[in-house]
């Protein structure tokens, strides 16, 4: 039976929240000189360091960009081995792939679908050649990795947080609070500001870090490898006339890419920073409903756990479902619920079961990966959402998996 409500209302599992200001801000863009990368990509950039405390924020095209980057900024290359969660989206672990680095994909906790530090040791100990040079945790659904004791256990390595989720988080860093993207332990933070994310500047992302020279290099990539500081030419008979630099000059010492942000979208992201707390608050109001309702279907149906040492930024809203269990499937849940108005997702089939990983590194055994996929479903989540909405999901939810 199709159940849509009469009014028409659909409840995607996730979508942007756009008001009068935002539009004021991208008018203002665009009725002025600048659309490309100009003042309010400064502005942007500016405010976005000081929210997270970090020294940098380098903005650019998108999250896969943004880790592309990282990825360049960290010097990765052959024979080079990146740790990665096998529950995240294809990009993390692309972006070494990206710069010819190989991929050890670590298991996850099949209740938080985070992975922890003892997953990054059963990975690198099952390692039979190659050198880790970095880890990439994942910060979950709006949860996060425990970086302190990550750091405390592989000192040596560098940390590429994927902090798509996690905008406005915060973990425990030596027994206080610290903002995700802080950088605490050094190393580069990356942010997506897709639509369906907690702040959106239609495609874009954002990267921080305390280093200087990450900063540096991070800039350098997203710009085509263009340097125009003088004090950095190679050729210094081509870039200087007189002994004064040559005002149209620059140089290439490695190639880039074209992964500015423009002007347009950072006026709406920096618009969108101004209400991320607001944001961050009516999303945890919402999944805190969705816990207090789902925890009440039974033992066959539970809200994502919450992983420890961290005051998560809920991007997504995730149930987990013993389908089997309950005599049915995800599709045919999906599929009913979406007869009934209710939008849902999955995040995310493990990237060691795609078939480039599996034929490249042949099949991994990574258990809690493979538990989490079997049972999670991303429900609505999105700030103009009522606890209504929320109750609707619910009691849905309920009657089609019969319960």
């Amino acid at each position: 039976m199709n159940k849509v409500p009469e009014n028409g209302s659909f409840l995607p599992y996730g979508r942007q929240q756009i008001d009068e200001a935002d539009e004021q801000a991208v008018l203002e863009v665009l009725r002025g000189d600048w659309l490309t990368t100009g003042p309010t990509v400064d502005a942007y950039e500016a405010a976005f360091a000081e929210r997270v405390g970090a020294k940098h924020a380098i903005s650019c095209s998108s999250g896969t960009a943004g880790l592309h980057m990282a990825a360049l900024a960290l010097d990765l290359d052959f024979g080079d081995i990146v740790v990665v969660p096998s529950v995240t989206f294809l990009a993390t672990a692309n972006a070494a792939r990206y710069v010819k680095a190989d991929v050890l994909f670590a298991d996850v906790d099949p209740k938080t679908g985070v992975m922890r530090v003892e997953d990054v040791k059963r990975a690198i100990a099952g390692m039979t050649k190659g050198t880790v040079k970095a880890i990439f945790p994942v910060h979950l659904t709006g949860h996060t990795v425990n970086i302190d004791e990550l750091a405390g256990e592989f000192p040596e390595l560098v940390f590429v947080e994927d902090a798509c989720h996690a905008i406005g988080a915060e973990y425990e860093i030596g027994g206080g609070m610290v903002p995700v993207g802080s950088c605490p332990h050094g190393g580069i933070t990356m942010f997506s500001t897709h639509p369906v994310k907690t702040i959106a500047t239609g495609e874009g992302g954002m990267l921080t870090t305390n280093s200087d020279r990450f900063a540096e290099s991070l800039r350098q990539a997203r710009n085509h490898g263009l340097v125009r500081e003088p004090d950095r030419f190679l050729n210094k008979r081509m870039g200087f006339e007189n002994g004064v630099p040559a005002p149209w000059y620059y140089e290439m010492h490695e190639p880039g890419y074209n992964y500015r942000l423009s002007d347009i979208n950072a006026a709406l992201g920096l618009s969108q920073l101004h209400k991320l707390d607001g944001f961050v608050a009516t999303r945890r109001a919402l999944r805190t409903r969705y816990q207090e309702l789902l925890d009440g279907l039974g033992p066959h149906v539970a809200m994502q756990r919450v992983a420890s040492g961290c005051n998560p930024a809920w991007h997504l809203a995730v149930a987990l479902i013993d389908f089997a269990a309950l005599g049915t499937t995800r599709t045919e849940v999906m599929t009913a619920l979406k007869e009934r108005g209710i939008g849902t997702q999955v995040h995310y089939i493990p990237v060691h079961r795609q078939p480039y990983y599996a034929n490249r590194y042949q099949t991994q055994s990574l258990p809690g990966a493979d538990a989490y996929y079997a049972r999670c479903l991303s429900l609505p989540l999105f700030p103009a959402m009522a606890e209504s909405d929320v109750d609707r999901v619910v009691a849905e939810l309920s009657e089609v998996l019969g319960i």
